[in-house]
């Protein structure tokens, strides 16, 4: 047997004397997802294509070229971009010349990676980019929020090199008053604690602010009186449903149009 497969066994089998029992709500260093499954397929995924450039290869290469006039608009992200356009979540800007290249799961070194095929080549006139939040919960191992910012701000130089305006979006705030299918509280702010997301979304602020680019904030609109992602507005504590997705859409558009006309 390989040292690959030694190694995928060894993360597969260690937690599974935890499973069958009831465990506590999850620490920090258990933010990974309980499911054998999950694992198994994080797991092929990080010895195949860890930054997933197969998902929309061939998405890639059917897109034409923009029109001419058209203001292509890219989102790159992870599962709150990519939850956008799936069935039930309000539909995706319909009518709108705009990209969903969202990849569930993702963090920042992932899209970075990506960004070329998935956002470059495409030619946008702007790039709306929400990243950092399964940075913060540890989705590909722990990042310190500095490495978080300059990954962030790679894609921003990218993006300002090929002459993409830049939409730099807030991390959206978590709530813990939710249950996983198996009944386990979600316990959010362990894995993705309130006060890194705040600390992220201000330098996010102030680099876009520094760097002429506009800053679309989410968190703002979607926090209750006490800094968590509104109830009404998500289903799980952490993802946006549609509602949502109805708030954000109209603070997307005020962004993009700003991008468009060279506003900060």
């Amino acid at each position: 047997m390989s040292r690959w497969s030694l190694a995928v066994l060894a993360v597969l089998t260690l937690p599974a004397a935890a499973r069958s029992q009831s465990p506590p709500p999850a620490t920090p260093a258990q933010c990974a997802e309980r499911s054998v499954q999950r694992q198994a397929e994080r797991a092929a995924s990080i010895l195949g294509d860890w930054p997933a450039l197969g998902r929309y290869r061939d998405g890639n290469a059917q897109l034409a070229p923009p029109a001419k006039g058209e203001a292509r608009i890219v989102f790159m992200g992870d599962s709150i971009t990519d939850n956008w356009d799936k069935e039930g979540y309000g539909g995706f800007f319909p009518g709108k010349p705009y990209v969903n290249r969202g990849i569930s799961g993702q963090t920042t070194p992932q899209m970075l990676v990506r960004f070329r095929p998935d956002v470059i080549a495409l030619h946008p006139k702007v790039v709306v980019i929400l990243a950092g939040t399964n940075d913060i919960a540890g989705n590909t191992g722990a990042m310190a929020l500095s490495a978080v910012e300059d990954n962030l701000a790679s894609m921003a130089e990218l993006s300002q090199v090929h002459g993409i305006r830049v939409v730099l979006a807030s991390v959206l705030p978590v709530d813990d008053d939710d249950r996983d299918r198996e009944g386990h509280l979600l316990l959010r702010t362990n894995c993705r604690p309130p006060s890194q997301i705040a600390a992220l979304n201000q330098w996010i602020r102030d680099y876009a602010a520094a760097h002429g680019h506009v800053y679309l904030d989410y968190a703002g609109p979607l926090s209750d009186e006490k800094g968590m992602l509104k109830a009404d507005l998500s289903d799980d504590g952490l993802h946006p449903n549609a509602r949502g997705y109805a708030v954000m859409a109209p603070l997307a558009e005020k962004a993009i149009a700003d991008a468009l006309k060279g506003k900060r």
